[in-house]
């Protein structure tokens, strides 16, 4: 009789442990097929779980563990968007836990020209795709409640590193980085603005000048002194960066690499040509960087008007108060740039 317990003991046991162990592996077992320490996938606004499934296929071992696990906490009738990441070795409970914690995107850009090419670095980063941004940033409504127009409206986007969730939407990405930007038109860089006598935008629109003006960023602030002269005086700008601007425009190219103005240039009918049209153009020629802009806000105060590329520091320019001395840097600028072959 204790015998017979005793068997049936070690019976129930084995049982148990057999129990156990397939739990285990169903649950907690590795259940991934990829090489790589991380994985991230991306689970679409709207998917329900046979959309889930068909995401995760080529990721994961077996799919009848991974449903049932979905099944058991509930996952398979409550999915949720987003953007989550996967780690090699982990078993159908890791899994499924990683599906329910939606990973923030870390969003950067800078250097772009047009609203139409941001929208595309944003659409690489977030859910939203560049037609729905592109319309969203240029809704007459929005634009209009706002003070920008479509001409000005990248003057809202100020370079730096963003977290969003991947899932956003187009709209509440818009009110987001509206929010980032009158953020940083905090009331000193407001007060800044007044003292030089522009609007933020402005700002902005001159600083993308500066910007493309000069790589150094030490030499900024006196560029940007520069520029602000001329407007007090009510000169034209005269920048080249605006006519290569204006270049890529009319060719609706902004590909292409333009490294010499010619005279022939000067005189191309643009609104964004400020040798032809006197104060600023009607929006930014590129997303100007914060030092940029905070060369506008700060500017070197002194009384060059001119100034042209130098041919002993390249990379800086040479300064000038009166135009006789500026026609002495800039003819050592053209013999130098014209003994280099360059044509455009």
């Amino acid at each position: 009789m204790f015998a017979n317990k005793k068997k049936i003991g070690y019976l129930v046991g084995g049982f148990v442990l057999v129990i156990g162990l397939g739990m285990y592996l169903r649950f907690f077992a590795s259940n991934t097929t990829f090489n790589e320490a991380e994985q991230w996938v991306t689970i679409p606004t709207g998917s329900n779980f046979e959309a889930v499934k068909k995401i995760m296929d080529p990721y994961i071992d077996g799919m009848g563990g991974f449903e049932n696990m979905a099944a058991i906490r509930r996952y398979d009738s409550n999915v949720k968007p987003g953007r989550f990441l996967l780690k090699k070795g982990m078993g159908n409970f890791g899994l499924v836990a990683a599906l329910r914690h939606n990973i923030p995107v870390k969003l950067t850009f800078n250097n772009q020209e047009r609203l139409e090419d941001l929208c595309v670095r944003f659409s690489q980063q977030i859910e939203p795709d560049t037609t729905q941004l592109t319309s969203v940033f240029r809704d007459s409504l929005f634009l209009k409640e706002q003070g920008f127009t479509k001409a000005n409206v990248m003057a809202m986007f100020i370079p730096n590193s963003y977290e969003f969730y991947w899932n956003i939407s187009a709209i509440t990405f818009r009110d987001k980085m509206l929010k980032e930007y009158k953020k940083f038109w905090n009331a000193d860089r407001l007060a800044k603005a007044e003292k030089v006598g522009l609007s933020p935008i402005d700002v902005i629109i001159l600083a993308s000048i500066v910007h493309k003006e000069t790589v150094k960023k030490e030499e900024r602030p006196r560029v940007a002194g520069a520029y602000l002269n001329r407007l007090k005086q009510g000169m034209p700008l005269q920048a080249d960066p605006t006519v290569i601007y204006a270049l890529k425009l009319k060719a609706n190219d902004f590909t292409q690499v333009i490294k010499r103005v010619l005279f022939k240039d000067l005189t191309l009918s643009s609104s964004y040509n400020t040798y032809v049209n006197i104060g600023l153009p009607p929006g930014p020629i590129a997303m100007p960087d914060i030092t940029a802009i905070d060369a506008v806000l700060n500017p070197e105060k002194h009384n060059y008007i001119y100034f042209c590329a130098s041919i002993e520091r390249f990379g800086y320019h040479e300064f000038a108060v009166t135009y006789p001395e500026h026609q002495v840097n800039a003819k050592k600028y053209a013999d130098w740039i014209n003994s280099t072959g360059t044509t455009r």
